[in-house]
């Protein structure tokens, strides 16, 4: 399996990529944001590591720019800002998980399995009525017409779309979509569904996404 490690602090740079190979990782290091996101973008990459505060572009800014242009690469931010905004904006960004310093070795390696073997997983498309989702793809039909999704939106209607017909809560939706795993003061989730329901064309609020008034949502077909 190998790893782009975009990393400028050379201690943790050495550290991470040790720990790596040691594991039976092949590593590619970069030390600046321009660099690693070139790197990046030449593709070849199982997983992209990429530290949040980068000389020349920084972390958010690389993960944006990758996803805004289609790549799906599996990424794992790192960084040493711990605030649950600052996590739920990585997340934001189209990171797959978000790791703050220091973290456990073996935490790391877990991480990066996770997510690769999320990604390795996706290889067939879930239909509920006229909606169509490619998980290999990334794609999302509605009577045969492309819908664009942003990363999290996707993955929002991804997991509605795995439990269908279920009653989802808020806290379910945070900790499956946004790995967050609690409940904070946001309208995140309230947002992003109603972007979501215009972006899939719901002319009202009952049509595929139906609000459980105090549990949370149900998608029907």
């Amino acid at each position: 399996m190998k790893i782009l490690l975009i990393e400028d602090d050379r201690g943790t740079a050495e550290h991470i990529a040790l720990h790596l190979t040691s594991n039976g990782f092949e590593v590619d290091e970069s030390a600046t944001g321009p660099e690693g996101e070139a790197k990046a973008r030449q593709g070849g990459y199982d997983a992209l590591l990429i530290d949040r505060m980068l000389p020349g572009k920084d972390g958010l800014s690389i993960v944006r720019a990758l996803r805004r242009d289609g790549f799906q690469t599996p990424i794992l931010l790192v960084t040493t800002m711990v605030s649950i905004t600052d996590r739920v904006t990585g997340l934001e960004s189209g990171a797959d998980d978000y790791l703050t310093k220091p973290f456990a070795a073996v935490e790391l390696l877990a991480r990066i399995n996770a997510i690769t073997r999320r990604n390795s997983s996706r290889t067939s498309t879930i239909k509920v009525g006229n909606l169509e989702m490619d998980l290999v793809r990334h794609t999302l039909k509605r009577d045969g017409q492309i819908i664009d999704l942003q990363p999290q939106e996707f993955h929002l209607l991804e997991y509605m779309m795995l439990n269908a017909g279920r009653v989802v809560t808020r806290a379910m939706l945070l900790e499956n979509v946004w790995n967050v795993g609690f409940t904070p003061r946001t309208n995140l989730v309230e947002t992003h569904m109603s972007r979501l329901r215009t972006k899939i064309g719901c002319k009202h609020r009952s049509e595929f996404i139906k609000t459980i008034r105090g549990t949370g949502y149900v998608l029907t077909g």
